[in-house]
């Protein structure tokens, strides 16, 4: 074996242990649990099956599991996801404050906590006047969240 395939294995070896890296840490970073399973990895942040809460779900795994709901059934599921949702959004909006460059996204944050927290608070009072609110939300609302 000569020199340069010695280099040329360990380049190899090299890019396919950044790439790895790199693939995890995206894996990671964007919850893809599928992924993250496929790699061997074991996460408490993995999505647990019928969890709600904006950072253990998809927007296709919430759209998935509306699609078959009618009625008060879907009514209910759709406003507890969507105040989840609502509240990532919140979490994303307020880094705008101190991580954004641009003016105009930090405004665009401050707008979206006003419109979406109004919105959750619209749908808070939908679940209590309609009896919707689970035994998990009504804690959320009285300081657990």
């Amino acid at each position: 074996m000569n020199k340069d395939s010695i280099l040329m294995g360990i380049i190899g070896l090299l890019i396919g242990v950044v790439i790895t890296g790199f693939t995890a840490g995206q894996a990671v970073n964007n919850n893809n649990v599928g992924m993250m399973q496929m790699m061997g990895m074991n996460s408490n942040s993995m999505q647990q099956p019928g969890a709600v809460g904006h950072d253990s779900m998809s927007m296709a795994g919430m759209t998935g599991q509306l699609k078959n709901k009618t009625g008060d059934d879907f009514d209910k599921a759709f406003i507890e996801m969507m105040i989840s949702h609502h509240e990532g959004a919140v979490d994303m909006a307020k880094l705008t404050a101190t991580n954004a460059k641009h003016d105009e996204i930090k405004q665009l944050g401050v707008d979206v906590i006003t419109a979406q927290n109004k919105e959750i608070a619209d749908m808070k009072r939908w679940q209590q006047e309609w009896d919707y609110a689970s035994d998990e939300s009504m804690q959320m609302m009285h300081g657990g969240h």
